[in-house]
């Protein structure tokens, strides 16, 4: 199958990068049958990146499948706030962790770093260990809810606290591009009524776990951001948010409210 054919079933399909889709999965093919194969699946909806077993996120190559949530480029601002936020060798966890794209995207631009990636979803966190296996530093995926497989030796001791948690309201779900809507776990996206449950949950656990000058970093939307720096507030964390209109993306950050500003924004006291 020529490029140019492949390109125009992919356009007619709804792929709006349809060129580019198409050069993907040509290098991605090793026969012409498991080409047909992989855009019949496209056709279909299934997501690109589980089709060809990977996403770029942060300029690395995060190994992905079916039914395991693909890496956002919106996310890459929760990314550069955190590494901005870093102090020496910090300790960083993150929650809700999918393929732990923000653990090994941190892990290997920071040096001396030990992580912790944690997710409710069995098949999340084998292809987190997966990923997490190429970094040489300490780095740890751990199966349960929140912050309940975290060894309790880190409390008190978390420099960056990470969370891109389901925020996607239950009654909101069904307008999803089918992309996500039908192949990505729904665990990964629904988060009840307001889209805010998860991140509830992980603000009133977080001061347990935040060292002095530990940052809390959770994925959100312009539109949650009041309601999710609010809810920072009601639970004893300062908090302020960041916007990057490029990526279309919002972050909330809080931190323990006897920590000045100054202390905050210089990520000191590890």
């Amino acid at each position: 199958m020529g490029r140019a054919t492949l390109a125009e079933r992919l356009r007619i399909a709804g792929c709006v990068f349809a060129d580019d889709e198409a050069e993907l999965l040509l290098t991605a093919a090793t026969t012409p049958e498991e080409l047909e194969q992989m855009v019949r699946h496209r056709v279909r909806g299934v997501p690109l990146e589980q089709i060809v077993g990977w996403a770029e996120f942060g300029g690395l190559r995060i190994a992905v499948a079916p039914g395991v949530f693909v890496p956002r480029r919106r996310t890459e601002l929760l990314l550069q706030q955190a590494l901005l936020l870093a102090p020496p060798q910090p300790i960083v966890v993150e929650l809700c962790c999918g393929s732990a794209a923000l653990t090994v995207a941190v892990a290997s631009t920071l040096q001396d770093v030990e992580v912790y990636a944690t997710d409710i979803d069995t098949a999340a966190v084998q292809w987190a260990r997966r990923n997490l296996s190429r970094l040489s530093g300490s780095a740890v995926a751990l199966e349960g809810d929140l912050y309940e497989p975290l060894p309790h030796s880190l409390a008190g001791r978390v420099d960056l606290l990470l969370a891109n948690a389901p925020y996607v309201p239950t009654g909101s779900i069904e307008l999803l591009p089918r992309e996500a809507r039908l192949y990505e776990p729904r665990l990964a996206l629904d988060g009840g009524a307001d889209g805010l449950d998860i991140v509830r949950r992980i603000v009133a656990g977080a001061k347990r776990w935040l060292a002095a000058n530990g940052q809390l970093l959770v994925e959100t939307t312009n539109g949650q951001a009041s309601a999710t720096t609010a809810a920072f507030e009601r639970d004893g964390l300062a908090s302020r948010s960041v916007t990057s209109d490029e990526l279309d993306a919002t972050v909330a950050i809080g931190w323990l409210a006897n920590v000045t500003s100054q202390d905050k924004q210089s990520g000191a006291g590890h």
